[in-house]
């Protein structure tokens, strides 16, 4: 089954350097970053968050029609709304695949660390025009909030481990999940409603 594998976390934490690394290991994979997608559409760098959301459903689109293909989609993409993630489960479901979240994390001064010391970023521009560090910090808050209702999302804290042994333990993560999916998928239960276990 193709799974549709969801690198979740506040802006700068490492999702898009693993997801390009998780891609680079494994032939067929798409890395499929909706802020890239954002750059394709004309007057992203004066609305960038009125362009996000017709980005996300082209990424949903493009994701959709991969797993369709048999192969597996990593989507680094911030998301502190349940609605927004269960749009991607259904999209992964509607694909005949499976919807795998994992959170990327690490305590707020190491991310925000992070954030200060990535490259250029599409959303990079966006953020500090609407504040910056207090916007990244409402950001962490949400994600907080979020995380309590969604039991099914594997937290991965990546405050000791560089992007290799982050995109590792993604792997290990995803393999536990297909490894505890095959019974299931084999008694006709495709609906990937599996706890999470610990990263």
């Amino acid at each position: 089954m193709a799974r549709l594998i969801h690198l979740n976390g506040p802006s700068g934490i490492g999702k898009s350097t693993v997801a390009r690394r998780y891609a680079d290991l494994r032939p067929g994979v798409l890395a499929l970053d909706a802020d890239q997608v954002v750059t394709m559409i004309g007057g992203w760098r004066t609305a960038f968050w009125d362009t996000l959301p017709a980005a996300r459903r082209l990424a949903l689109a493009m994701a959709e029609t991969h797993l369709r293909a048999g192969y597996d989609v990593v989507l680094p993409q911030l998301v502190a709304r349940v609605e927004q993630a269960e749009r991607f489960a259904e999209a992964a479901r509607a694909a005949g695949g499976e919807y795998v979240e994992i959170m990327l994390a690490a305590p707020r001064p190491q991310a925000k660390a992070r954030f200060a010391a990535r490259g250029d970023h599409a959303a990079t521009d966006a953020m500090a025009e609407w504040g910056g560090p207090v916007v990244l910090d409402r950001i962490h808050d949400h994600v907080a909030e979020y995380l309590p209702l969604r039991p099914q999302c594997t937290v991965l804290d990546t405050e000791h481990l560089d992007p290799d042994e982050t995109c590792a333990k993604v792997a290990e993560i995803v393999a536990r999940r297909a490894a505890a999916e095959a019974p299931r998928a084999r008694n006709g239960d495709q609906r990937g409603n599996l706890p999470p276990g610990p990263a």
